[in-house]
């Protein structure tokens, strides 16, 4: 039985490619069955998220051509498309492969925590399909708990490393608490989103949403609690935010210094805390020389995510070192399960020659025999049934001059030598 980890990511394949083998959420239970079809797939799960595609299997062989084979046909590819930017790891390195990766290790922003969740909810889809045997299942929760140990035992995930995280990490430097505090976002997209979201999980009071499309703006208002405005409504409402991050696809400032200005008087100096993610800028430069006002750009943030991302890289070290342990700890899980097949036969072995005798004793207490003698003969017979074959085989060990055998032995029957 093998553990195959397969699969391609950011750093092996571009979007075009990695858009291409992606599993849509419909065509995962269909995929999961026909890899388990395959007489010599055991178990299977797919992780499937936007920066890589990767199935998890154990097998009766490696044949790693056919699982490649498999996956091309199954996104209308062909073998030679998809080769060269496909990863295969076996066994102890499919076990690593699949902690760094719960771990954040393997990620395009180190030490991010979402992988988890999709891991979590790839093995979910897998075992409701019935695809998860065994040895997948043991994989799995292990791997749950190495990824909830590095970030119990590590900061990797302490530091912020993206734009949006960072903003609102600057912010509570700013404020100690966000409940009693107002943020306005201009802008709707994906940074702007991700901020709103790190807000709300912050506890913000109230957040008004500002864009140029307010149905945009509406939408993302409304799934997170705010309030949507224009961009032409900015102006009167500037005074009331405390927060304010801005990333807008506008050419020229949306907000200059005479209007700000204004604010912070309305305002009664109450500093604000701004954030200017948008390139080319939202917010006039001169802004930052006003007085209770804060201003950031996304250089600043650079910087801020730079340092945290080194702090993640040390803490990196630290996760990787917890892995080669638990790596080791799984390996030696497996490793055991070789003998089990073993010690059953050993126990069938001598349960049968247990019962042999047994039956053998009761006819004789049937036919009057004293039963101190039956069970002197009992223990006799059994005695001599159970050692016969291992004691032929180190009589023919000793002759051969085999000392690892006669070693083995006294090791399994606890023999000082």
């Amino acid at each position: 039985m093998s553990l195959l980890s397969f699969g391609i990511n950011h750093k092996t394949a571009p979007v075009a490619v990695r858009e291409r083998v992606a599993f849509a959420p419909n065509q995962l239970d269909h995929a999961l069955r026909l890899l388990t079809a395959d007489a010599d797939v055991l178990g299977a799960a797919i992780l499937s998220t936007c920066n890589r595609t990767e199935l998890y299997l154990s097998m009766d062989g490696p044949r790693i051509e056919n699982i490649l084979g498999w996956l091309a046909d199954f996104h209308h590819m062909t073998s030679r498309e998809l080769a060269p930017h496909v990863y295969a790891h076996m066994d102890q390195a499919a076990v690593r492969h699949v902690l760094r990766v719960a771990s954040g290790l393997d990620s395009l922003i180190l030490g991010e925590s979402q992988i988890l969740g999709q891991m979590k909810t790839a093995y979910t889809t897998a075992r409701i399909t019935g695809a998860i045997d065994t040895l997948l299942d043991r994989l799995f929760q292990h791997t749950f708990a190495v990824a909830k140990q590095v970030r119990t035992d590590t900061t990797i995930g302490s530091s912020p490393v993206s734009v949006a995280f960072a903003a609102v990490s600057l912010a509570r430097q700013i404020f100690s608490t966000f409940a009693e505090h107002t943020a306005l976002l201009i802008g709707a997209g994906e940074t702007i989103e991700l901020a709103a979201r790190h807000l709300r999980q912050n506890g913000i009071g109230r957040m008004i949403v500002a864009n140029r499309t307010l149905e945009r703006a509406h939408l993302l208002a409304s799934e997170l609690g705010g309030y949507a405005i224009s961009l032409d409504e900015i102006q009167n409402h500037l005074s009331e935010a405390d927060i304010v991050i801005s990333s807008t696809a506008s050419p020229l400032p949306i907000l200059g210094k005479g209007v700000v200005e204004s604010a912070i008087k309305k305002r009664r100096h109450r500093p604000m805390f701004m954030v200017d993610i948008a390139v080319p800028r939202d917010i006039e430069p001169e802004v930052g020389d006003l007085p209770d006002v804060y201003l950031y750009t996304v250089d600043d943030l650079h910087d801020v995510i730079q340092e945290n991302l080194r702090s993640r890289q040390e803490a990196a070290k630290q996760a990787e070192e917890i892995i080669d342990v638990q790596v080791a700890t799984f390996m030696g899980w497996i490793q055991s399960l070789q003998g089990v097949a073993t010690i059953c036969a050993c126990r069938a072995q001598a349960e049968g020659l247990r019962d042999l005798e047994l039956e053998r004793a009761q006819r004789m207490l049937a036919a009057g025999r004293d039963p101190n003698e039956v069970l002197r003969l009992f223990a006799r017979a059994l005695t001599n049934k159970f050692l016969h074959n291992p004691c032929s085989q180190l009589r023919q060990a000793a002759y051969e001059g085999r000392a690892d055998v006669i070693a083995v032995a006294q090791e399994l029957f606890g023999i000082e030598e």
